[in-house]
């Protein structure tokens, strides 16, 4: 291959990006116009950027129009060689008409690694078929400041739950015959004050043990083939040209073997933002030294800078060399270099590709089977933090429960009207249609609900910014969103066929309190028997959002005058009894006030996707019985951050300080209704070697009258050690769906290795000494604990240590008792 055969297949071509306009991204007004498809063959074209995530388009016309664009790649080119196409996956396919799931954050919440990697095989299964290669997916980040816009992306604050569940979805994805893709590598969520694109300063130890691990659970049991890097430095290094990160750590330590793609113009940040690279030559080569293979979203600096460094002989063509044969490789594994690839994707095997008109609308992406995973991770992900007896609202038989297998009913049924949009793209309006119904155990409800809050009509209330109509659809304002979004007001008319349901929105998401106050907000809740206050986020994008990429917080309180009309609605009903429900359909955790000691309940939602109204409605009722649990916590002041649970004792509230950093409700907290017992506990040895396993088994009772799921989660806490260590970390848990009466015999081992933290040496060690093992409802809720003491000599552990501890279940049912 020429020099420039080879830089042909290290960057992309984002053929529909623009330069223009106020709603494009920041800096991307900085792109240079994108170079037409011609100018670039007959070299070839390493990637297709987006092809369906930019524009609407009907996904039929969108596999044909990538389609044609390969046809084109493999004729122009010496080596007939196809260009890989990637897109956007984060909460669903991020193209028109595709199913929207609930964002990672729910995915956290569920604590369901199963359902998460179903998930993203459909996901990865309707990118295939369309001819998408790559997906940018999922997102590994750490929470450890809330303020951060990109909350809703990330899978919580923990470690180890975030690495089982993006694990989880990887090997969904990558069992479709599509590259997953890990991002941010690496630390991109611990900027200073939560802000996006921000510096990060943490040390050495918070990076080898909180920051890391997500992804090194990735590559060693995922089977990724490719990884992102972060747009932030840490320490003054960035991450784009961190040979440390990039190549000693990620391929020489952990034996990945994919690609690395940076994020998009983050070589190009180098010289603009970073201030490391004095020209766009310099910016390529330093990024392709580090260890950065393909340059996204177009070509900028691996085009003519790259060459020029070559001609200049400031950068060896060997580097070249490597990226492509990794390039190539992953293109080989995908089938692309097959001699009896075709561009057709299965999506249009058979179909009269001729007749354009006749195409259109032939290729569904939002089947029924998918909406059942979005609504069934809705349902699991949905949080109840506080129930004083209010919730239920209509009572239920023990078997109408959504977690043991029992359908809604509603998700389908709300939102069938079929509307055109002007470029004749069929979309689905939002409205409520005559067959949603309640479930079939509904009890009447209470005879008059007061919906108060800006989130009771809003469509798009559910989705994050990285679903499709939040993404691109405000660009497109005439198109249809192409889904079903169900309102929370349609879902709860849905629910309570025999309530009347009066709405006041009240205030907006961020708008300051009307001007004439909230009189009718309080009117209404004042008639009501039941109040149901709706408030959250709306996703965006760089600030035309209030969670989301760029929408950082300056304090966690409620957007706008949320707050306020809460406490309105509070003090309205203080006297009258009337019951008030709080529902949080939002993007990261909130302040609640006096609504967490004064509200009947608060329903937690992070932005469920199209099923996640009706879920949220289900919850309400009594049909579905809520399972999730807080996968970050909740603050209880909206200045103490960071408020992470897996914090330094130091970082605990003390007498030296006059802000209290605990929280409202602790990481992986949630409420049922039902009760479980949690009882005889035995253990094994009680000194177990360095290199050895500890043993422990309880029992777990369901001894409420319905079904419903209990999360044992599993801590370790380390008394001493030779450097500090958090006041506890979840190293294990599992998800008991458990019959009424049913119990289960839960045995855990737990290796030595879990015990391993980063020495002040900077290796990993397993220390002797005290340990306690944790098994608790929740971070702050602990049941049972055993003390164990490793005995033996200090251990250096690797990347080959064991990275799990093991659930044995064994189930007992109600007549066994």
């Amino acid at each position: 291959m020429t020099t420039e055969e080879k830089l042909a297949q290290l960057y992309g071509l984002w053929a529909g990006a623009s330069a223009d306009g106020a709603e494009v991204a920041p800096h991307q007004h900085d792109m240079d116009a994108p170079p037409a498809l011609s100018d670039l063959l007959p070299h070839g074209l390493g990637q297709v950027t987006r092809p369906f995530g930019t524009v609407p388009v009907d996904p039929a016309l969108g596999a044909l129009s990538l389609m044609r664009t390969q046809e084109r790649v493999v004729a122009a080119g010496r080596f007939g060689i196809p260009a890989m196409a990637h897109d956007e996956c984060l909460a669903g396919f991020a193209a028109w008409g595709a199913t929207t799931y609930p964002v990672p954050l729910s995915w956290g919440a569920s604590f369901d690694p199963e359902l998460v990697r179903e998930m993203a095989a459909a996901i990865g299964r309707d990118m295939r078929s369309v001819g998408l290669h790559q997906g940018l997916a999922p997102v590994l980040d750490v929470v450890r400041d809330a303020r951060w816009g990109r909350v809703e992306e990330t899978i919580g604050e923990d470690p180890y739950l975030i690495g089982t569940l993006a694990t989880a979805y990887v090997r969904g994805l990558e069992s479709a015959g599509v590259v997953a893709t890990l991002k941010h590598f690496a630390g991109y969520s611990a900027s200073r004050g939560g802000r996006n694109l921000a510096p990060v300063g943490m040390g050495p130890r918070e990076l080898a043990d909180v920051v890391l691990p997500p992804f090194e659970m990735a590559v060693r049991e995922g089977g990724v083939r490719s990884v992102m890097s972060a747009y932030n430095d840490i320490d003054g290094v960035p991450c784009a040209a961190d040979e440390g990160l990039l190549t000693e750590l990620l391929r020489d330590a952990w034996g990945f073997e994919g690609t690395v793609v940076a994020d998009y113009f983050g070589i190009a940040f180098l010289r603009t933002l970073h201030g490391v690279a004095g020209d766009w030559a310099q910016a390529a080569t330093a990024a392709l030294t580090a260890g950065v293979d393909v340059e996204l979203p177009t070509v900028k600096t691996f085009g003519q800078p790259l060459r020029d460094a070559i001609a200049e002989g400031r950068l060896p063509l060997g580097a070249v060399d490597r990226a492509v044969r990794r390039v190539l490789t992953q293109k080989a594994g995908l089938g692309l270099l097959d001699p009896e690839w075709s561009a057709r994707p299965a999506a249009l095997a058979g179909a009269d590709l001729a007749d354009t008109e006749r195409l259109r609308g032939t290729v569904t992406l939002d089947s029924p089977a998918h909406r059942d995973i979005s609504r069934r991770l809705a349902e699991r992900a949905v949080i109840l933090l506080r129930n004083d007896g209010t919730l239920p609202l209509c009572g239920r038989t023990e078997d109408a429960d959504a977690d043991a297998g029992v359908g809604s009913g509603v998700g389908s049924g709300v939102g069938s009207g079929v509307v055109v949009g002007p470029d004749g793209v069929a979309g689905l309006d939002v409205v409520a249609g005559p067959d949603a119904v309640a479930g079939p155990d509904a009890v009447a409800g209470p005879a008059r609900i007061a919906l108060i809050g800006p989130q009771a009509e809003a469509p798009t209330a559910v989705l994050g910014c990285y679903s499709f109509p939040v993404h691109v659809g405000p660009q497109h304002p005439g198109v249809p969103a192409g889904v079903e979004l169900p309102t929370l007001r349609a879902a709860l008319a849905a629910e309570f066929p025999a309530s009347e349901i009066v709405t006041v929105a009240g205030t907006g998401v961020d708008g300051p309190a009307p001007a004439e106050g909230f009189g009718a907000a309080v009117e209404a809740a004042r008639a009501a028997d039941v109040v149901v206050v709706a408030l959250g986020d709306r996703a965006g994008l760089f600030g035309r959002g209030t969670s989301g990429e760029g929408c950082d917080a300056e304090t966690l309180d409620l957007p706008g005058a949320q707050g306020p009309l809460l406490d309105a609605v509070l003090d309205a009903v203080r006297d009258t009894g009337t019951r008030v429900v709080v529902t949080l359909l939002a993007g990261r955790p909130y302040v609640l006030g006096r609504a967490v000691t004064e509200a009947g309940a608060i329903v937690q939602a992070f932005f469920p996707g199209q099923e996640g109204a009706p879920a949220v409605a289900g919850v309400l009722s009594g049909r579905i019985n809520p399972s999730g649990r807080l996968p970050v916590s909740v603050p209880r002041l909206p200045g103490a951050q960071p408020s992470t649970y897996l914090a330094a004792p130091l970082a605990r509230a003390s007498e030296v300080s006059s802000i209290d950093p605990t929280p409202a409700f602790g990481f992986g907290h949630g409420l049922t209704y039902t009760t479980f017992a949690w009882s005889e506990l035995t253990t094994g040895d009680p000194r177990p070697a360095t290199d050895g396993a500890a043993e422990l088994s309880l029992t777990v009772t369901n001894t409420g009258g319905r079904a419903g799921a209990e999360v044992v989660q599993l801590y370790l806490h380390d008394p001493v050690a030779s450097a500090v260590q958090p006041e506890q970390r979840l190293i294990g848990y599992v998800r008991l769906p458990l019959e009424a009466g049913e119990r289960a015999r839960v045995t855990v081992t737990v290796p030595a290795d879990l015990a391993s933290f980063t020495g002040r040496d900077g290796r990993r060690t397993v220390e002797p000494g005290a340990l306690e093992l944790r098994l608790a409802a929740s971070s702050t809720e602990v049941r049972l604990t055993a003390g164990f003491t490793l005995t033996g000599p200090v251990r250096y552990v690797d990347h080959t240590r064991a990275l799990h501890a093991t659930f044995a279940v064994r189930r007992s049912p109600a007549t066994d008792r």
